[in-house]
């Protein structure tokens, strides 16, 4: 810690990211690559990777200025990689890039209990505010592999005070760490599709859950006149980036929608009051209305995509939290939402106090002014929405026959377990292997994101073809079991080698960026047809587990691919599995079907083979 408690990476003493030589990235890359390709790709891009390795060549050139970056730079690939992730993408952030946090199921008799609870939860996001602002938040610890190493706490401080503005070729990450900018004290209200400035602090003092609520009641009212209502400018967000980019300047003509944008974008949050979506409340659907918001006849508009965080509540109980990703990776996510729902069970609502003495004044409505023009874009934004909704395919499962205390007993990693189920899962619908993405955190290094765990590796391949192929001809149990170890020890390997800052991905891109910025012609190697497939992530997963009751859900990465995320609880596991409806190739029920007899087969194969160690 420095004097003033501070916890950013440098103060922690935190080691920078280390980067891989050259000869073990390219190896890594082809072993990686090999069982992927067929064998004609596959001797091509010997050919090239062997090339750009070789001494005095290109890729010796581009290390060395790596090397350079790494020593004048906190972070040697975080500019590379958040640009590359997330700015320079143009697709739509709902389902494309927000994941969500999906709450448990609340149960509102009456329109008063929604905004009693909405008070609460704000009341908690200010605790949890403060504790950022003292930089008092206690440092997050390394679990699973590894464990007890201190992280970097720097994505917290994004939280709630940053905002990714759209532009035209790449969206810009703003922080507000500014010291010139007053803080934000006020939160946005989305409420029927119009949005409300709730002023958190008045005259120096933070208003108590009594003043909240008293103030939403307000808004609830102010959103309920019909004559003072609004179109549904939050729809513009939820569009491809560019086009998003180019209505915000079409709005931005006017000073009232300036005055307007500029209160969204240096708000707290968002907190949306949803209105009763009408659909029947089970997890996939929930999971599906967090997403986005069920369209335009539901509540798609009553969102800003842009904002980090957006605590949606429902007006039938579907509640959770919309998150732009680029500031902050799953965990923080997390443990920001634990905290505010341990807050809420734990802190009794106050509530009991009778009204302030002080005339609170009223939230006020933004306004905007709508051209013709503007009711155009917003036409084709809804469009839009409305086709990503009916694409998404989304398919949320509790596995109920075991958990990671099963899998601990056979003496394996939890997540490389369900790593190898994952990839079983998809040979077993699609017949072959994909290139596939498990986020690896890089937090235990100043300014860490990710990096990728490539769980396609040639032990799950050679497992997975054991437990599919041919019934006359399958190996015994015993060497089933021993090709399952095989893969785990081989996931498990990667994982430590992703987390210790040695994986490939960061590091291929790193080398990529440099030739581009040096004006080098594209090395082959990035050209190459394998380097596109390394990158085509049809399979693209995480672990986000909890120790409070709630999920977490997001949309495939590519149009033929699925998005699979799950939560391991002791006794079971969930899962919430996506695709596009549009794509011939995939479809969610079939996968997690698959995913449910891989698991079901994996643990029978356990008990045989334990259960014969055990009798020998």
């Amino acid at each position: 810690f420095s004097a003033n408690g501070r916890t950013s990476g440098r103060s922690l003493g935190l080691p920078k990211l280390p980067l891989p030589t050259l000869n073990d990235t390219l190896d890594t890359y082809l072993r990686c690559m090999k069982h992927l390709l067929t064998e004609e790709q596959f001797n091509k891009t010997q050919n090239v990777v062997k090339q750009f390795g070789a001494p005095g060549g290109v890729g010796e050139l581009l290390q060395s200025k790596l090397m350079e970056k790494r020593e004048n730079k906190a972070n040697w690939v975080y500019d590379y990689w958040l640009n590359d992730m997330y700015l320079n993408n143009r697709l739509a952030l709902p389902v494309n890039s927000s994941p969500a946090m999906v709450f448990p199921q609340q149960n509102f008799r009456a329109p008063i209990d929604s905004l009693r609870f909405v008070a609460h939860l704000i009341s908690g996001i200010l605790e949890y505010k403060t504790l950022l602002d003292a930089h008092a938040l206690p440092v997050d610890y390394a679990r699973g592999q590894l464990a007890g190493t201190p992280m970097c706490m720097k994505q917290y401080y994004r939280l709630f005070t940053s905002y990714r503005l759209p532009g035209p070729d790449m969206d810009t990450l703003v922080a507000q760490e500014s010291s010139v900018m007053p803080e934000p004290e006020h939160i946005i209200v989305a409420c029927k599709n119009q949005f409300f400035v709730l002023d958190v602090v008045i005259n120096f003092r933070r208003l108590n859950e009594r003043d909240l609520l008293t103030q939403l009641e307000k808004i609830v009212k102010m959103a309920d006149s019909e004559e003072e209502r609004l179109p549904a400018i939050g729809l513009l967000t939820s569009d491809g980036r560019t086009e998003w980019a180019e209505s915000r300047s079409v709005l931005m003509r006017e000073s009232t929608n300036r005055d307007s944008l500029d209160m969204i974008e240096r708000c707290l949050c968002l907190v949306c009051l949803d209105g009763a979506s009408g659909a029947e409340l089970s997890d996939t659907a929930r999971a599906m209305l967090m997403l986005h918001g069920g369209g335009v006849a539901k509540n798609g508009g009553n969102r800003w995509y842009d904002k980090p965080m957006q605590f949606v509540v429902g007006a039938d109980g579907c509640c959770g939290v919309v998150c732009e990703h680029s500031a902050f990776e799953g965990i923080v996510l997390v443990q920001c939402t634990e905290y505010l729902l341990k807050y809420m069970i734990g802190s009794p609502s106050k509530l009991v106090r009778a009204a302030s003495v002080s005339e609170l004044p009223a939230p006020r409505r933004l306004r905007w002014k709508c051209t013709p023009e503007i009711h155009k874009l917003l036409a084709s934004s809804a469009d839009k929405l409305q086709r990503l909704v009916g694409d998404l395919d989304m398919n949320v499962h509790h596995f109920h026959d075991y958990g990671k205390e099963f899998i601990k007993k056979q003496k394996m990693s939890p997540d490389a377990y369900v790593q190898v189920a994952l990839q079983l899962a998809y040979y077993r619908c699609h017949g072959r292997p994909v290139s596939t993405y498990e986020s690896a955190s890089l937090r235990r290094f100043q300014e860490g994101r990710v990096d990728n765990i490539r769980s396609a590796t040639p032990e799950a391949l050679a497992f997975v073809i054991a437990m599919t192929d041919g019934i006359c001809f399958l190996p015994q149990d015993t060497k089933k079991m021993e090709l399952l170890q095989g893969a785990i020890t081989a996931q498990t390997k990667y994982t430590i080698m992703a987390i210790t800052g040695m994986a490939i991905d960061n590091h291929l891109l790193g080398l990529r960026e440099v030739a581009h910025e040096l004006k080098i012609e594209k090395p082959e190697i990035f050209k190459d047809e394998a380097y596109l497939i390394s990158n085509q992530f049809i399979l693209s997963t995480s672990q986000v587990p909890t120790t409070v009751e709630m999920f977490c859900c997001y949309g495939p990465v590519v149009p033929n691919g699925y998005g699979a995320c799950y939560n391991p609880q002791s006794d079971h596991i969930i899962f919430s599995v996506s695709s596009f409806r549009e794509s011939p190739q995939t479809c969610s029920a079939e996968f997690v079907k698959c995913l449910v007899q891989g698991l079901l087969d994996m643990r029978d194969l356990c008990n045989k083979c334990n259960c014969n160690i055990l009798l020998r």
